[in-house]
C-alpha cells in the first residue's frame, strides 16, 4: 500500500511539474544610496526548497554560472567593480568533474554604480542564471532600478525598493520607503569554505616541501642552521634566532598573499579565473615556469636586490634575521618563484583569503626544517647529501608545471567552444609530457643541468616506474576510457573528436549518419534541429523522442550515463525512435533574420538556446530540463511527457507505452 501511495504522489507531483512554467526563484530588487552619485543595485532571490542557483564564479566546464548585463551604461553610469554576491556553498560534481558553487534558500547580488548623467532616473539590468533540483532551468530576469533623487535623502527613506513579479512574463515596480533588509547567513557556507581553505593549505604545504628539495633551497639548510648554532653566544640563543628566522620566512610569504588579496580584492581573481583570456595568460605563465625548471633559463630577481638585503642582514639582531629571511626568498627565487606563482594562481582562483592561506601553507613547510634542525642539530646527520638528485626534483616539478598549464588552456577552449583542445588532444599532450618525464627518470633523457648518470637510484627508478604506469593508464582514454583518477582535468568525453572513442561501440559511423544528424551519447544518432529531425522521422516512419537538455545540465548527464546506458533502454533509443536533442543553453547566435522577441514571454530570442527555450515554454508549458516528450508524425503527444526519471524500469515502461500507441 505504501508503494502504491508513493507512486501516486510521485505521479501527481510530476504531472503538476509538467503542467506549468516553473519559477523556483522569486526576485526583488533594492537601490541603496551611498552618496549623491553612487548607488548599490541589489538583486535578491528567494529560492524554493531543494533548488540551487549557481554562482557567477562556477568553473567554466561545470553548471552554467550567473551572468549579468547592465544596459545603456555609456555616458550614463559606470560599474564600480564586479557584481558581489552572498556566500555560496561548494561541492564537487562528479558528473562534470569540477567543484560547483551554488546558493540555497536565498541569494543576493550587489552591483555598485557611479552616476555620470545627473538626469538619469533608472537603470535596466538582466540576469541569466541556471537553477537546478531534479530538473534544471535556464532562466533570466530583467530589472528596472528606479534611482532616488540625487539630493540628500533622510536615512529612513534612503532605500528605494523595486519588486519584480516572477509568476508571469509581465513585470511591475513598486516604490516605497523602507530600511534595508537584514540578512542572516547560515553557517553551512562557512563550513564549506573552511574545508576548501584547509585543502589549499595542505596543497600549498606540499608545494613548500617540494621547494625544499630544490638546488636553491636544500643546500641552504645546513649552512643557515650552522650559522645560528655557531655564531650565537649559547645554544639557547641559537635556537631562538632560528625560530625567529623561520617566523620571518612565514611572515614574508604571508605578506605576499596579503598584497595579492589587497591589490586585486578578495574575489577579483576568482572572477578572472573564469575568464578565458586570463586562463590563456595563466597557461603562458606556467609554461614559462616549466621551461625554467627544465633548465632553459633561470628566473631570477635583480642581483642588486640580494646585495642590498645582504648588507641589511649584517646588522644583526631581529632586523638582521628578518633580512636574512628576505635574502633567502630572493636568492632562492629561481626555484621557489615558479612554485609560488603556481600556488598564487590556483589559490587566487578560489577567491577570499585563499592566497593568504596558500602562502601560509607554503612558507610553513619552507620554514620548519630551519627551525627544527636548529633545535635538534643532531638531526643534521640524517640529511642526504646535496647532489644531482636535487636537479632531478627541479626538472620533475617542471614536467608537472607543464602538465598543469594545459588545464588552464583547456578551460579557455571549453568556454570559447573552439574545439582546438578536445579530449583526445589534451590526453595526447599529457601522455607525451608524462611519458617524457618517465624516460627522464629512467635515464633516457637528460636536461642541460644534469650530471652524467652511472646508475639510477632505487628511489628514482621507483618514481620512474610510477610515472610510466600512469602514462600507460592514460592511453585507453584516447579510445573512450573514462579515466576516473583524473576526471577533473581533461575535457569531458562529449567534448572530443569522437564521443565514443576511436573504437567505441557506436551503432552508426559518421559516414552512415543521416543529413543533419550527429553521434550522441552511447553512439546514438541524434538530431539537434527540430525540423530536420521531424522530417527524417517521417521518411523512416518512426515516433520522435524530444530530449530537452542542456550542456550544463547535471541531471541530463545522469540520465544519459545511468539510464540511457542500460541495454534495454539503449536498444529502444537506437532502433525504435528518432532522437532529437534540443539544447536550451546553446549560446550560439541565431542569424539576424531569425532573432525576435517572444510574444508570449517578452524575452529576446537571439541564440539557439533561446529558440528551444521558447519552444518548450510555448508548446509544452514548462521550462525544465531534462524533459522528454514522445510525439507522432503529426507532432501530437503519444503519452504524458516526463522529466528526470532515474528508475530504469519506469523510464523503459514510459518509452514502450508511447511507442505502442504510435504503432
Amino acid at each position: 500500500m505504501k508503494k502504491v501511495l508513493f507512486f501516486l504522489f510521485s505521479f501527481l507531483a510530476l504531472a503538476n511539474l509538467n503542467a506549468q512554467i516553473v519559477k523556483p526563484v522569486k526576485w526583488t530588487t533594492k537601490v541603496e544610496k551611498l552618496s549623491d552619485s553612487e548607488f548599490n543595485l541589489m538583486m535578491e532571490g528567494k529560492i524554493d526548497k531543494d533548488w540551487h542557483v549557481y554562482s557567477q564564479f562556477t568553473p567554466a566546464d561545470g553548471p552554467l554560472p550567473a551572468e549579468f548585463a547592465f544596459k545603456d551604461a555609456k555616458g550614463n553610469y559606470e560599474l564600480v567593480g564586479k557584481v558581489k554576491e552572498s556566500p555560496y556553498k561548494k561541492q564537487f560534481n562528479e558528473v562534470f568533474g569540477v567543484d560547483e558553487y551554488y546558493f540555497e534558500k536565498n541569494v543576493a547580488f550587489t552591483q555598485k554604480v557611479k552616476i555620470i548623467n545627473a538626469k538619469l532616473t533608472s537603470i535596466k539590468a538582466k540576469i541569466d542564471y541556471q537553477v537546478c533540483k531534479q530538473a534544471c532551468i535556464n532562466d533570466n530576469m530583467s530589472f528596472t532600478f528606479q534611482l532616488p533623487n540625487t539630493g540628500q535623502v533622510p536615512e529612513e527613506t534612503a532605500t528605494n525598493i523595486s519588486e519584480t513579479d516572477t509568476t508571469s512574463s509581465s513585470q511591475f515596480t513598486v516604490s516605497e520607503t523602507a530600511k534595508p533588509e537584514t540578512k542572516t547567513v547560515v553557517a553551512d557556507p562557512k563550513k564549506e569554505d573552511e574545508k576548501g581553505l584547509w585543502a589549499i593549505f595542505f596543497l600549498a604545504f606540499l608545494g613548500g616541501l617540494a621547494a625544499l628539495l630544490t638546488p636553491c633551497v636544500f643546500p641552504m639548510i645546513p649552512m643557515t642552521v650552522s650559522f645560528f648554532t655557531k655564531q650565537s653566544k649559547n645554544p639557547a640563543q641559537g635556537k631562538r634566532n632560528a625560530i625567529l628566522y623561520g617566523i620571518s620566512i612565514i611572515a614574508i610569504y604571508v605578506v605576499l598573499g596579503l598584497a595579492i588579496t589587497g591589490i586585486f580584492g578578495a574575489d577579483a581573481l576568482n572572477a578572472l579565473s573564469t575568464n578565458p583570456w586570463f586562463n590563456v595568460f595563466f597557461f603562458l605563465l606556467l609554461v614559462v615556469f616549466a621551461v625554467s625548471f627544465l633548465g632553459a633559463f633561470e628566473i631570477m630577481l635583480p642581483n642588486s636586490w640580494a646585495n642590498k638585503v645582504d648588507r641589511q642582514a649584517d646588522r644583526g639582531g631581529v632586523i638582521g634575521i628578518l633580512f636574512m629571511a628576505l635574502a633567502l626568498a630572493i636568492v632562492s627565487f629561481s626555484c621557489t618563484g615558479p612554485i609560488v606563482g603556481t600556488l598564487l594562481v590556483e589559490s587566487a582562483s578560489k577567491g577570499g583569503i585563499a592566497p593568504i592561506i596558500g602562502m601560509l601553507g607554503f612558507s610553513t613547510a619552507l620554514a620548519l626544517p630551519f627551525m627544527l634542525f636548529a633545535m635538534f642539530p643532531s638531526w643534521m646527520h640524517s640529511l642526504p647529501k646535496s647532489g644531482g638528485w636535487l636537479n632531478t626534483v627541479k626538472v620533475s616539478l617542471g614536467f608537472l608545471e607543464l602538465a598543469l598549464a594545459f588545464k588552464f588552456l583547456s578551460n579557455a577552449d571549453l568556454v570559447l567552444q573552439l574545439h582546438l583542445l578536445e579530449r583526445e588532444v589534451f590526453l595526447a599532450i599529457w601522455i607525451a609530457i608524462f611519458g617524457a618525464w618517465a624516460l627522464y627518470l629512467l635515464g633516457k633523457i637528460m636536461t642541460p643541468h644534469d650530471s652524467p648518470l652511472t646508475y639510477i637510484s632505487v628511489g628514482r627508478l621507483s618514481l620512474g616506474l610510477l610515472v610510466l604506469a600512469f602514462t600507460i593508464y592514460m592511453i585507453p582514454g584516447l579510445f573512450g576510457a573514462p579515466l576516473k583518477l583524473i576526471s577533473a582535468f581533461p575535457p569531458p568525453q562529449t567534448y572530443s573528436e569522437s564521443p565514443m572513442g576511436f573504437f567505441g561501440n557506436s551503432a552508426t559511423s559518421e559516414e552512415e549518419l543521416p543529413d543533419g544528424a550527429e553521434i550522441g551519447p552511447h553512439g546514438l544518432t541524434v538530431f539537434t534541429d527540430y525540423e530536420i529531425g521531424l522530417a527524417y522521422a517521417k521518411t523512416v516512419n518512426k515516433p520522435v523522442m524530444l530530449d530537452f537538455t542542456g550542456y550544463a545540465c547535471v541531471n541530463c548527464r545522469k540520465m544519459e550515463n545511468n539510464v540511457w546506458s542500460d541495454e534495454k533502454v539503449l536498444n529502444v533509443l537506437k532502433n525504435d525512435v528518432v532522437l532529437i536533442s534540443l539544447y536550451v543553453d546553446d549560446k550560439r547566435e541565431l542569424p539576424k533574420s531569425e532573432q525576435t522577441v517572444s510574444k508570449e514571454t517578452g524575452n529576446e530570442i537571439t541564440s539557439i538556446g533561446d529558440k528551444w527555450t521558447e519552444f518548450i515554454i510555448t508548446k509544452y508549458k514548462t521550462n525544465t530540463q531534462p524533459f522528454y516528450v514522445l510525439i507522432d508524425l503529426k507532432e501530437e503527444k503519444l503519452n504524458a511527457p516526463i522529466s528526470y526519471t532515474p528508475n530504469i524500469d519506469e523510464y523503459l515502461s514510459w518509452l514502450n507505452d508511447g511507442i505502442s500507441k504510435f504503432k
